[in-house]
C-alpha cells in the first residue's frame, strides 16, 4: 500500500491518512484488540509493546508502553471519549516519556476514523494538541516515521489474518 499522507492543516493539528487493503472491521479490530496491537504497533526494529491495556468503552482507560532491547521505554495513557465500532474512536492521550525522555506537550485529543470502499479501508487520524508548541514538539520526535513503520507491520498482519 502507499505510504501515509501527513498534513498540518492548522497550528494545532496533525492529520495522518493511510489506506489498508482489508475490510474496516478487520482494521478496527487490529486497532482495538491488544492481542493484535502488540503484533504491529511496535515502530522501529528492536521495539516491543509489553503493555497494552484497553477498556474500550466511553470512559474506559488505556495504557500502552513500549520497550527496546537497550532497556529504553516510554508510553501513553488516555481515556476513550467515543467508540463507534467499526467506524470511529475518540480518545485523549498523555505522553509518558519513561526513560526515552522528550516531551509531546499536554494532553491531546485523537480522533480515528475508518472508512471502507471496495475492500480498502482508509484510516484517518486527527491529533489535536493544546498549542502549536505541543504539536511541533510531538512532530520533532519523528512520530510519523514510527507510525509508518508500524503501519507496514499492520499491512503484513492484515495480509496474514485475511
Amino acid at each position: 500500500m502507499a505510504k501515509s499522507t501527513v498534513m498540518l492543516p492548522n497550528d494545532l493539528e496533525v492529520v495522518v491518512i493511510r489506506d489498508f487493503r482489508a475490510p474496516r472491521v478487520m482494521v478496527f479490530d487490529a486497532w482495538t484488540k491488544p492481542e493484535l496491537m502488540t503484533r504491529w504497533l511496535v515502530g522501529p526494529p528492536g521495539w516491543t509493546m509489553p503493555v497494552c491495556e484497553m477498556d474500550l468503552r466511553v470512559g474506559g482507560e488505556y495504557r500502552w508502553r513500549w520497550h527496546n532491547e537497550a532497556g529504553t521505554e516510554f508510553g501513553f495513557t488516555g481515556v476513550f471519549r467515543e467508540v463507534l465500532r467499526p467506524a470511529r474512536i475518540v480518545h485523549t492521550q498523555v505522553y509518558d516519556p519513561g526513560t526515552l525522555g522528550g516531551s509531546m506537550g499536554a494532553e491531546c485529543l485523537i480522533t480515528v476514523e475508518f472508512e471502507e470502499k471496495s475492500g480498502v479501508t482508509t484510516y484517518k487520524t486527527t491529533i489535536r494538541y493544546q498549542s502549536k508548541a505541543d504539536r511541533d514538539a510531538a512532530m520533532s520526535t519523528g512520530m510519523t516515521d514510527g507510525m509508518e513503520q508500524s503501519f507496514a507491520q499492520l499491512d503484513a498482519l492484515l495480509a496474514d489474518e485475511s
